[in-house]
């Protein structure tokens, strides 16, 4: 059988691999029941529904024919990099200068990850982003997350 988009056939083998994995995962916790839910039955749940997803996108590239093949290009390190690094610092200054200050910083350093970053997008994510993250986090689900910098507070 040929592979008629490489691009489709590699997306579903890794939502496979990374369903079987969290379903394979979640069978170490407890299911519960639908009216009780444990800790392993929305694991397993997302795992199978991914791995669904990863079969229906890998028959896809075997059976639909693309002009190019829709080859793979080159693995995009920097934006990679820079987004794991934002992330990774927005988890180190959250306890220290808080949310208010560390969700901006973390949208950021990630737009840079962007070749088609403006700086009007990147503020107006920044403000919604933290809005919307206070609204949810501290106001809806009573979440102790530090809002302000340690000193200021």
């Amino acid at each position: 059988m040929r592979i008629k988009s490489q691009r489709d056939f590699w997306s579903g083998l890794m939502f496979i691999s990374v369903g079987v994995a969290f379903a394979g995962g979640a069978m170490f916790y407890s299911f519960g029941s639908s009216a009780r839910p444990g800790p392993g039955y929305f694991p397993f749940g997302l795992g199978a529904l991914l791995a669904l997803l990863g079969s229906f996108v890998l028959f896809e590239s075997l059976t639909i024919e693309t002009d190019d093949g829709e080859p793979v290009g080159a693995f995009a390190w920097k934006p990679l990099l820079i987004i794991l690094a934002g992330v990774a610092l927005f988890g180190v200054l959250l306890p220290r200068l808080g949310m208010v200050i560390t969700l901006p910083l973390l949208v950021l350093i990630s737009s840079y990850a962007s070749e088609e970053h403006t700086w009007k997008g990147t503020i107006l994510n920044a403000i919604v982003l933290t809005l919307m993250s206070w609204g949810i986090f501290v106001l809806g689900l009573k979440l102790t997350i530090p809002l302000w910098p340690a000193f200021a507070a």
